[in-house]
């Protein structure tokens, strides 16, 4: 693997001798600059992977820097450092694009932290790019955990069959997305792709939209009529909810399933149609067959092809990526351009659980959106929007494919927090708390980046 290659810009020798230091040993190749003139020469003739600039430089400083990056187009992320900077200028080099923002003296652990992440943020969001242009915007098929590829690789397989497709997943978690997504890599992509839900559709009317009724076949039906079979013929059908379709009607599916035709409510003859059906559930059919509510042969039938749709918990690496696209969709939708979420606001939505899965994420987001006055969504405002079931959800640290330490140093940074927030800032008081001594819960929180409270 090429090793990432890091520009450090800081008019300090002490302070580019000590970065590159630090940063050699983890395996990055450092370039350094002494002023924002000279990094921006190297930067017309290289890239970088990530630039480390401070703040207060000679001629031109570190934020005007920051805005002559962006007027570039350079992609690259962003750490600002200052021994000296207020909250306002961090806030500031945050609202410009800054990615992170870290206080001198650099602590080599801190540092390593920051610029790990960033790199990490900035792959996903390059490699998403490139799945949104394969799958189009549906948000629920973006990350890189492994139970996103494996899900990618599955539908790619399913797409290339004409055999229908059971997904089963949580609430919430892009069911149908991923049937879009199937129809979209399919030979049947240029035909229609017609939706159903099954648990929307009252009792009576469902024969009526899934094969279509004749004028006259009942009262109100003033004129013939197709339905989504007919509509769906050459393409996909999508059942969503399917566990919830009346046991009569499951017959009837299941003649389609096998026969390949359907007859209109009110007709006499029979239509042929060529439909891929695509079926999803939150239910276990297994359990509604146990109960007498589902046909096991139409399970047999449906479930040809299985695919499951990963809860959010267990992919939560994913969030960073998903929180900022949903950001971005929010502040378009809600005219408000500019918005940024603190790393702090960040890590509290990580550690939120989301039992309503991707669309919760969404939904919440959306209100940091539309109820936080300024530019900058802080910590405390993540906090005070979080669902008031949040505060047992967020104390389980647990996350599949993530080294231990990142969950105790996620652990850690959040009891710290809320000893603080506890005793309203008060340094002393929480060390004594926390059984530890003052300098050491100092040296703490500079080492996970922990301000305190108000003060972000």
């Amino acid at each position: 693997m090429v090793a990432a290659t890091i520009l450090v810009v800081d008019d300090e020798r002490n302070i580019l001798a000590s970065v590159s230091r630090a940063l050699g040993l983890e395996g990055y190749e450092v370039e350094v600059a002494g002023s924002a003139e000279i990094a921006l020469e190297k930067l017309g003739k290289q890239s970088f992977d990530a630039i480390l600039l401070d703040v207060q430089l000679p001629g031109i400083d570190g934020l005007a820097m920051l805005d002559e990056l962006r007027k570039r187009e350079i992609v690259a992320p962003v750490i600002m450092m200052s021994g000296h900077a207020t909250i306002e200028v961090a806030m500031e080099a945050t609202r410009r694009g800054a990615d992170d923002f870290i206080e001198k003296p650099i602590g080599s652990d801190r540092l390593v932290l920051s610029l790990k992440r960033s790199l990490e943020l900035r792959e996903l969001q390059q490699e998403n790019r490139e799945l949104r242009r394969r799958y189009g915007p549906g948000e629920s098929l973006l990350g890189r955990s492994g139970s996103m590829g494996k899900l990618r690789e599955q539908i790619e397989l399913a797409a290339r069959s004409t055999a229908p497709v059971l997904i089963l997943g949580e609430r919430g978690t892009g069911k149908e997305l991923v049937a879009a997504a199937i129809h979209g890599g399919s030979a049947r992509a240029n035909g229609p792709f017609e939706k159903l839900n099954c648990a929307a559709v009252p009792e009576g009317l469902i024969e009526s939209e899934l094969f279509g009724h004749e004028a006259g076949a009942f009262t109100g039906a003033t004129k013939q009529r197709r339905g989504k079979f007919e509509r769906a013929d050459g393409g996909t059908l999508f059942l969503d909810e399917v566990g919830d379709m009346p046991p009569q009607m499951q017959a009837k599916l299941l003649r389609v399933l096998q026969e390949g035709e359907v007859e209109r409510v009110g007709a006499g003859s029979i239509v042929k149609v060529d439909v891929r059906v695509v079926a999803a559930t939150n239910k276990s059919l297994e359990a509604e067959i146990d109960a007498g509510r589902f046909r096991a042969d139409l399970l047999d039938r449906l479930n040809v092809v299985p695919l499951r749709v990963p809860a959010l918990a267990e992919r939560s690496g994913d969030i960073p990526l998903l929180a900022a696209h949903f950001l971005g969709l929010a502040c378009e939708a809600h005219d408000r351009p500019g918005k940024q979420i603190t790393p702090g606001a960040m890590q509290v939505l990580e550690a939120y659980r989301y039992p309503g899965n991707v669309r919760e994420l969404r939904n919440l987001v959306e209100r940091l959106v539309i109820l936080t006055p300024g530019e900058i969504i802080t910590e405390a405002e993540a906090r005070a929007l979080l669902p008031v079931h949040s505060a047992e959800a967020s104390g389980r640290y647990f996350r599949p494919e993530t080294p231990l330490r990142e969950m105790l140093e996620t652990a850690e940074r959040d009891l710290i927090r809320r000893a603080l927030e506890l005793r309203e800032g008060h340094v002393t008081k929480t060390a004594t708390d926390l059984g530890l001594e003052r300098s050491h819960l100092y040296k703490k929180m500079r080492a996970l980046g922990i301000r305190k409270p108000g003060s972000e």
